[in-house]
Parts: C-alpha cells; structure tokens; sequence
C-alpha cells in the first residue's frame, strides 16, 4: 500500500509540474501578446486615422518635399467654439492658400475669469476627407492651455495642404472647439470664502 501511494504522489507531482509549467507559459505569451499590442494598435489608428488627437510629427524633409501647386486654390474657412467662459475666435474668418504652400492663422483667446484655467482644443474637419490633407506644423491643440485670470493670449496654428487633395475638394473648414479641462470654478470660489 506504501508503493501506491508513493507512486501516486509521484504522479500528483509530475501533474502539479505540468500545471505548472502550461500556466508560466501562458503568463508569459500573455505578457508578450500585451507587449506587441501596443505597436500594432498605433499601426490600426494610422491606417484607418481614427486617432486624430495625436499630433504626428511632420520631419523637415517632408516639408522641404512639398511642391506649391500654384495652378489652383484651395479657400480654408476658420472656425471656432467654445465650451467655457472665454472669447475664442480666429483672427480672420477665411483666406484662399495654394496646395503645398506653409501658412499660419492666428487664434485669439482671453480668460473671462478671475481665476485660471486649463483648457484644450479638438479640430475637425470640413469635408471629413480634408482631415489627412490638412497637416499641421505648429498648433495650441497639440497640448492643454493653461491662462491665468483675465489673460489674452494669441495662439498660431502654422499648416499647408497636401497638394493630393483630391481636385473637387475647393473648401476646407477648420473647426476648434476650446474648452476648459477640470473644474477650478469651484477651487478659486472655495479660496475666496476661506479668506473672507
């Protein structure tokens, strides 16, 4: 009776070190799956663009390869909304640029407010086409913008459009919404009470 349950308890042994084995192997494909997920997922939002928040980086040589297609123009019309208690606006409402040509508009903000403020700016387009022709060098919407009490602040957005936009594209309208990101309404007031 010893020898059986020896050999049963080398047998339950062997199997635990199977187990064992199969469930190290598995963390580690699991690891590995994560691991490769992160390239692969950065590769489905550049092919189907649907992350457009993300700034991509435009190098210098793409820049010095752009041809201006002086043959025709294209007229950007400029917009702007807001979400929050400010003035948000672009300098001029529209202007008429050659394909390939780098240009800048400015938009102007000012903080209405006694307190300051963090705040974002998401674009979209018009056409939604436009959106992978419009490129943008420089732009207040690749990161927060923090304005402190009753500031104004001119902000650039420096861009060109790819001279393969498609040739019955005539009108592209750009579009920001700016809006305050967290509340400090509530901070400032709390603090002014605390004073009084």
């Amino acid at each position: 009776m010893s020898e059986n349950k020896r050999n049963t308890g080398n047998f339950i042994q062997k199997l635990n070190a199977r187990l064992l084995s199969k469930l190290v192997l598995i963390a580690v494909m699991m690891f590995g799956f994560g691991y490769a997920l992160v390239p692969v997922y950065k590769q489905i939002c550049e092919i189907t663009g649907i992350n457009i928040l993300t700034p991509k980086d435009i190098s210098a040589k793409e820049i010095s390869n752009t041809q201006i297609d002086r043959s025709r123009e294209v007229t950007i019309e400029f917009d702007a909304n807001t979400q929050g208690p400010w003035r948000f606006r672009p300098v001029v409402s529209s202007m008429k640029v050659h394909p390939g040509e780098m240009t800048q508009i400015v938009y102007e903000v000012v903080n209405k407010q006694a307190y300051k403020m963090d705040a974002q700016a998401i674009p979209s387009y018009a056409p939604q086409q436009a959106s992978s022709y419009f490129k943008k060098m420089e732009c207040f919407c690749f990161k927060q913008q923090t304005l402190e009490a009753n500031e104004a602040r001119q902000m650039p957005v420096v861009f060109y459009i790819d001279p393969a936009l498609p040739k019955d594209v005539k009108t592209i309208t750009l579009s920001y919404t700016f809006f305050e990101v967290g509340n400090k309404a509530g901070v400032a007031q709390s603090g002014q009470q605390g004073k009084t």
